[in-house]
This record gives C-alpha cells, sequence and structure tokens, in this order.
C-alpha cells in the first residue's frame, strides 16, 4: 500500500492512546518526544507511563475506552491487546475525523509510526507501511553504523548558511545550488577525515 511520508508538526496537538502496555508506552515515548499533548486511556498501564502520568507529563483515564475518550484529539493510537476494542477505536476515530494508528492492524489506521534515526535536527524515518516494523528497525539501526552524529552538525552548519542566503534575499534556485554543493563538500571533508584515521 503506498503512503505519504509526512512530518507533522505535533506542539499543543492532543495524542490519544487507548491502551497502556509496552506498545503504547513505545508509541508514548514518540509523541512525547515529537511535542504532542498526551492523554493515555487503559484498565491499567505500564509503570513508565504512571510515572510520567505523576510527575505530570500526561494525563490518564483509568478504565475501559468510551468514544468520549476520543474527544479533543487530533491523532488516536489504538494500542490495546485486544482487537476488537482497536478495530472499534479506529472506526470511532474515522466517524469523527480523527488520524488513526493501530498497532495490531497497520493496514486498518490512517497512518503508522516509522522507525526513526535522529542526528540533531537530521530525522531519518524507515517505514515498511505496518507490514513489518521490525525490519524498518533494522533498517534504521544499519543506517545508524553510517550516519553519525557529525551529520547533525553539519546540518545545522548548512541551517545557519541558509538563514543568511534568505536574509539576503538570494532566488530560490541559487540557494538551493549554494546549499547542495556546500553539503557535498562539507560531506566529502567529513569522509576524507574519517578515512585518514585507522
Amino acid at each position: 500500500m503506498s503512503t505519504l511520508a509526512l512530518n507533522i508538526q505535533m506542539h499543543g496537538k492532543l495524542a490519544v492512546i487507548i491502551g497502556g502496555g509496552t506498545v503504547a508506552l513505545r508509541k508514548l515515548r514518540a509523541l512525547l518526544a515529537a511535542g504532542a499533548s498526551v492523554r493515555v486511556v487503559a484498565m491499567a498501564v505500564n509503570p513508565e507511563i504512571a510515572a510520567q502520568r505523576d510527575s505530570g507529563v500526561l494525563a490518564v483515564t483509568l478504565g475501559t475506552y468510551a468514544v468520549a475518550d476520543l474527544d479533543g484529539a487530533f491523532l488516536v493510537i489504538a494500542a490495546t491487546d485486544n482487537s476488537e476494542v482497536n478495530l472499534q477505536v479506529c472506526a470511532d476515530a474515522r466517524e469523527r475525523g480523527i488520524l488513526v494508528a493501530v498497532a495490531d492492524n497497520p493496514a486498518t489506521g490512517d497512518c503508522t509510526f516509522p522507525a526513526v534515526l535522529q542526528r540533531g535536527d537530521l530525522e531519518i524515518a524507515v517505514s515498511t507501511g505496518g507490514r513489518c516494523p521490525t525490519f524498518a528497525v533494522e533498517v534504521r539501526d544499519c543506517i545508524a553504523e553510517h550516519i553519525g552524529n557529525e551529520y547533525g552538525t553539519i546540518l545545522h552548519h548548512l541551517a545557519g548558511e541558509r538563514e543568511k542566503l534568505l536574509t539576503n534575499g538570494s532566488p530560490g534556485t541559487y540557494n538551493t545550488q549554494v546549499l547542495r554543493s556546500r553539503a557535498r563538500r562539507l560531506l566529502a571533508e567529513f569522509t576524507e577525515r574519517k578515512e585518514s584515521f585507522p
């Protein structure tokens, strides 16, 4: 199934996770890292989720799922250990026009979570469209062996140069050519330095 690779600004947007186990915890970590406001609804929650609740990072509603739990949500994650509940959450979210990810049956939802490699502000996302998330993790880890933190540093420098070019009012095509050339040069310099060490 074809999907659209898209980064979404989650700051200030509410994500509701239905479920409180280890899968819910993984999704929670990604959402918090993205700056989302998060509410978890579950019969019981993982100790780390409980600790996040106790520190005021997120809201937790203990109990069975009800459609009202989706109120105000921008994104819903169905991550219970009950596939029927997950399908109901998906149907309810769709009916309300809310994006939904279904952990145990990604094809039924609207979106999936990729495996992400972070190097400073550089993000490299690997997705299998939910078909085999563990393979996406393996590919991400393989890429991580070749893409170190220096890529984040290079991005930081290039972003500064881009800001100067935009401030100077240079044409977009010129900016692209200059920045691509500079990026190639910085990457080549790094590769040469790396190869010169035994």
